[in-house]
């Protein structure tokens, strides 16, 4: 039965997630682009000073007086949270490691097109968004595929597959890579000491400690999910960036090899000794364009649920906060993951190819083990445990962003009174996460996390007029203003 269900969803798992989705990311990306008129470059400073520039310019952009939403600082905040996970250390690694150099190329491209199809979701979050009974903000991709499209059966297919997702991608795999991070680099002399069965007793405090930190965050809403993100957010990105950043600096003799490795192998197949393929351009572009998305899940339509929670009024405003958090999350966070291990030297284009060819790629090349040894080249010792605690404030931020997205997905399909139900179930699930090596079910859950894409990236091409023309309306009265 099991063989059976693991049959079923590698083909799914292998139509969202393959070449055919990932070409219509790019495709749809390229659309909004294009009748935008390259809005992600043409309106770089305007969107920049918009969103950026503006949380030290403007009190209102971090604070609001709204009982009843959050700041558009908090917004962001909360969605990088979400967005700004494993995917941008361990992912990241492992594009390089199985696709090459060259789908860093690859995950850039998808960023610069999905910069707009993140503009889109969350332009469309605000104009179909409404306040529930209790005054709050409700918005999100199930309410534009309904409201926008009167297509009632997508929005619930839609919050089928988000909540799913929020069991999986969004709590359980990011539990289990705390849980791992801090056996590993704090207690692995305790690793084979076991609580029951092959649940360690690291694990198990991991867990408990992770459940009631998590409950003591969601169970006050959205409002305390933002108070807190906005605080962890910043902060454990600029820890990652400082580090990244010592990483790149040290080794800066080296950035214009990285680089060139980069463009140059993006549209390069190589074979190794026996006619062996190790990897060619299309291998790159599904390892970059996957991990792009999967980091920035632009086209996903999550993280629409958190802006249209924003207090802004105009739509294309909170569009732009949408088009600098894929700009933050890929173009700058996995980029340093990038140049800090193609700078560093740990790895190794000719040794990968080696390792290809005999079709055993060690975990030390790939991964979070490759991060490590990049940030190992500077800080020595301290390089794993560094990784380990960026890993693990990623990870715990990853789950609260989610725990939100999970919650509005099961309140449009069982209303708004059973929402203590998903908490309570969500929390429990951490256990799980931290102590289980459930691959199948995380593999399951990654299919329902890119088949949240079909019902939305079908909706946001449908609405794309309405896009283009709030676009416009707004530039329009902007140059008047002016």
């Amino acid at each position: 039965m099991l063989e059976r269900i693991e049959s079923i969803n590698g083909a799914i798992n292998g139509f969202v997630w393959g070449p055919v989705m990932l070409v219509l990311f790019l495709v749809v990306g390229l659309l909004f682009t294009v009748r935008t008129g390259f809005f992600q470059v043409t309106k770089f400073k305007l969107w920049m000073d918009s969103t950026f520039l503006a949380i030290f310019k403007h009190k209102h952009i971090r604070k609001t007086d709204d009982a009843h939403a959050i700041s558009q600082f908090q917004s962001l905040c909360t969605a990088l949270a979400a967005t700004v996970g494993t995917g941008n250390i361990v992912g990241v690694a492992t594009a390089i490691a199985l696709g090459g150099p060259g789908s860093v190329f690859w995950m850039w491209l998808s960023a610069f097109l999905g910069m707009m199809t993140n503009y889109a979701e969350n332009t469309l979050g605000i104009k179909y968004r409404f306040k529930n009974e209790k005054g709050e903000w409700v918005g999100g991709a199930m309410h534009y595929i309904e409201r926008g499209l009167k297509l009632k059966w997508l929005a619930v297919v839609f919050s089928i597959f988000c909540m799913l997702a929020s069991f999986g991608i969004g709590n359980m795999s990011q539990g289990n890579s705390i849980a791992d991070g801090i056996q590993g680099a704090f207690f692995s002399g305790f690793s084979e000491v076991y609580l029951f069965g092959s649940v360690t007793v690291v694990k198990a405090i991991v867990a408990l400690v992770i459940m009631v930190l998590v409950a003591l965050v969601i169970i006050g809403g959205i409002k305390r999910i933002a108070s807190v993100t906005e605080k962890i957010v910043p902060f454990m990105v600029l820890l990652y960036l400082i580090g990244g950043l010592i990483i790149i600096i040290a080794n800066i003799g080296n950035i214009g090899a990285a680089f060139g490795l980069i463009f140059g192998e993006a549209f390069k197949g190589q074979s190794v000794a026996g006619g062996v393929t190790g990897y060619g351009i299309a291998l790159a572009m599904r390892r970059g364009i996957s991990r792009g998305v999967f980091s920035n899940e632009a086209g996903l339509g999550s993280s629409v649920m958190v802006h249209s929670a924003s207090d802004v009024k105009e739509p294309v405003m909170q569009g732009m906060w949408g088009v600098f958090e894929v700009f933050a999350d890929t173009i700058i966070v996995c980029s340093i993951t990038a140049l800090a291990i193609l700078s560093s030297g740990v790895f190794s284009l000719e040794g990968h190819l080696e390792a290809v060819a005999k079709g055993n790629i060690p975990a030390s090349m790939t991964g979070i083990g490759l991060t490590q040894q990049a940030f190992a080249t500077v800080f020595g010792g301290f390089g794993a445990p560094f990784v380990s605690i960026a890993v693990l404030l990623f990870a715990f931020s990853t789950i609260l962003g989610w725990s939100y997205y999970g919650e509005r997905a099961w309140t449009y399909l069982f209303g708004n009174n059973s929402t203590t139900i998903y908490k309570v179930i969500f929390i429990a699930v951490i256990f799980f996460g931290c102590t289980s090596g459930l691959s199948l079910v995380w593999d399951i859950s990654d299919t329902f996390n890119g088949l949240m894409a079909v019902p939305n990236l079908i909706a946001i091409t449908l609405l794309s007029g309405q896009v283009v023309q709030m676009t416009n309306d707004f530039l329009k009265k902007r140059g008047k203003e002016n």
